[in-house]
């Protein structure tokens, strides 16, 4: 049975998500903020998370980088009211498999998590168009170096052109510590740098601050 943890805010919808999936799936788990969901996924490990966009103390995109910098096996799949284009990409970019919005009915949000569990991107019809206009490379910008770095990763990068410390950054963008650790190391690799001076001086060469 496939074990689904659930991030959500509002304890009525979430309680009538659990009656709805209850019979067929496994729910290991609910979190009404971004600190509990973090802690609550690594701690029961279940396959699927369906993840509200908007919690009381940060996105649901921070929430899924979270976890994902520990355990990359988690599949998320984000379940919102909002249909807006810069929700969906930024959990996409942040590893979410699909986006729903919250007026799907039990059987397809059903079908979705089966989906998502076996590997398949899923999303609501009118939002699939986002997703590939965000991933379609119309964002290029002129340098092979920059562009091969994530959203994410660049906006590490500017916090770090600007001087902040990783505990500053990690603030800033409502991620953990060890998620901004984990960006720079990844920086640090597709650069071929060393040291964070290195990429401090790349990123102001740049002027990403």
């Amino acid at each position: 049975m496939i074990r689904v943890f659930i991030v959500e805010d509002h304890e009525l919808f979430a309680s009538g998500i659990k009656t709805e999936l209850g019979e067929d799936f496994e729910v290991v788990g609910h979190a009404g903020t971004v600190k509990e969901a973090v802690d609550g996924v690594l701690g029961t490990e279940p396959d699927v998370v369906l993840l509200d966009v908007h919690l009381p103390d940060g996105s649901g995109a921070s929430a899924a980088e979270s976890v994902l910098a520990e355990r990359e096996d988690v599949r998320f799949l984000a379940l919102s009211v909002s249909d807006a284009a810069e929700d969906v990409i930024a959990v996409i970019r942040a590893g979410a498999r699909g986006y729903v919005t919250k007026s799907i009915s039990p059987a397809e949000l059903a079908d979705a998590i089966r989906r998502v569990h076996e590997g398949d991107a899923v999303f609501s019809p009118r939002l699939a168009g986002f997703v590939l206009d965000a991933f379609s490379g119309a964002g290029s910008s002129g340098d092979p170096e920059l562009d091969q770095l994530t959203p994410r990763e660049r906006e590490v990068l500017r916090y770090i052109a600007r001087g902040y410390s990783y505990k500053e950054i990690a603030s800033e963008l409502s991620i953990s510590g060890r998620t901004v650790e984990s960006h720079v190391s990844a920086v640090l690799r597709k650069l071929q740098l060393t040291s964070r001076y290195e990429l401090s001086r790349w990123a102001t060469e740049r002027r990403l601050d």
